[in-house]
């Protein structure tokens, strides 16, 4: 059966998904038009088939291939060869050692006082303007994630001397490439933008490369030190450099990103928002921040976070390849063809969300849980090549929040009441999410 989707366009489906603002909000139409298995087209790829039903993705989830043209933009971050796409031979090992650390709990220990010192600086900026100036919450959070992956993906301890710099250094990468990607405009010549991005990029390799010396000599290796471990694995210099740029770029502006949507719908929904402050001074008591032990007590702080990125994924869709044909219910997939997971389009399944686009926490309870299919939520991707920090990003994102929460009330700044989703690297609000605090134990 052929597979449904729009006519062909000559311009081989540039203006469509232009027209639609982003290639998830293409998806979305796509499939409210067409039902759960899209053909459409995609440049770079010869057949694309986005899949929004979770039964009919669980057919996808062994591929172990990404389409390389798609990822090509992340290629100038990487010296060993583009991370995203690099065969699964090489893939595996790597990604072994990574869910080693990533998704420990030794790891997330360790780094778990010094995220607090973090999240609380920033709490205190904010407390000084407190019913004041609006804050910026996604330029200010990913801010914040940014310097937390930078300590931790450099190893913490005293071995970021500059952490500054590093994430200035970042930034000016980001801004480069990313501007490329999304054609947004950059001050500067082209000339001008591209030095700086390579004089940054030589800085935060040098960098690397001086905390992988001090590692050497000081013998460290243990499993909450990512560096440690890709030496004990004996992965070279370059594909060492190269895994924390991209754990750096991954990290950074998703879990900031998804802690700026969960506090914008908190502040929407005002008996939520109050669940989670009473959740909070019922397990913390007068402290002012969590210990990592009290985070698996925050049940309802963690169901709206989850209702959040359900909502608003921050990564908005996923790629393979098809190395063989493929059946998906009546249609099939022919070796080759792009197949992508419409991370939001799977989430607003009304088939498994009734009511999808309402804010719901209590979605996820256990009961409510056991009900869905496994992938009916997968806003860390599915199979081999889902998201190794997707453990970590929770962490870190549950801290901020309870951080945050425990410490103020949110509410919109005035006029900026409505918030519009963009497509960026990740789901961003267009013009960032303006927001008052005010201290929520102050008279």
């Amino acid at each position: 059966m052929r597979i449904p989707g729009p006519e062909p366009r000559t311009d081989g489906g540039v203006g469509a998904v232009t027209e639609a603002g982003g290639l998830h909000h293409y998806q979305l139409r796509l499939h409210a038009e067409y039902g759960p298995v899209v053909r459409f087209q995609l440049p770079g790829a010869e057949t694309a088939v986005s899949v929004a039903d979770p039964v009919l993705l669980e057919a996808t989830a062994h591929i172990d291939k990404r389409p390389e043209r798609l990822f090509e933009f992340l290629a100038p971050l990487c010296e060993a060869g583009n991370l995203q796409v690099i065969g699964a031979d090489e893939h595996t090992p790597w990604r072994r050692v990574l869910l080693s650390v990533l998704a420990g709990r030794p790891s997330h220990e360790r780094h778990f006082g010094r995220f607090t010192e973090l999240a609380t600086a920033l709490a205190d900026d904010w407390a000084a303007r407190a019913d004041g100036e609006p804050v910026e919450l996604q330029k200010d959070l990913t801010a914040l994630t940014l310097r937390m992956i930078s300590e931790y993906a450099l190893g913490g301890d005293g071995d970021l001397a500059d952490p500054d710099r590093v994430i200035a250094a970042f930034e000016e990468v980001l801004t480069e490439y990313l501007g490329r990607l999304y054609q947004v405009p950059v001050p500067g010549t082209q000339d001008e933008r591209a030095r700086r991005a390579e004089e940054a990029l030589a800085f935060l390799r040098a960098t690397v490369d001086r905390v992988v010396a001090a590692h050497r000599s000081g013998g460290r290796a243990d499993k909450s030190d990512l560096i440690g471990a890709l030496i004990e694995a004996g992965e070279s210099p370059a594909r060492i450099r190269d895994t924390v740029m991209v754990t750096m770029l991954a990290a950074h502006h998703t879990t900031g990103v998804a802690v700026s949507w969960t506090l914008h719908l908190l502040a929407r929904h005002p008996d939520a928002a109050t669940r989670v402050a009473d959740e909070l001074d019922r397990v913390l008591g007068e402290r002012a921040a969590p210990e990592y032990a009290d985070l698996r007590r925050l049940t309802y702080l963690e169901m709206a976070l989850k209702e959040s990125m359900r909502l608003y994924p921050p990564g908005p869709y996923g790629a393979r390849e098809t190395t063989e044909p493929l059946v998906l219910g009546d249609y099939e997939i022919p070796a080759g063809a792009t197949i992508f997971y419409p991370f939001w389009a799977v989430h607003l399944n009304p088939a498994y969300w009734p009511e999808p686009e309402k804010f719901v926490p209590e979605r996820f309870t256990p009961e409510e849980t056991a009900k869905r299919p496994r992938l009916a939520y997968i806003p860390f991707g599915l199979g081999p090549r889902s998201c190794e920090g997707a453990a970590l990003a929770m962490v870190e994102a549950e801290l901020v929040l309870a951080v945050l929460l425990k410490r103020f009330r949110f509410r919109p700044a005035p006029g900026r009441e409505t918030v519009t989703p963009i497509e960026r690297f990740v789901l961003w609000a267009a013009d960032d999410i303006r927001m008052l605090v005010s201290d929520r134990h102050s008279a």
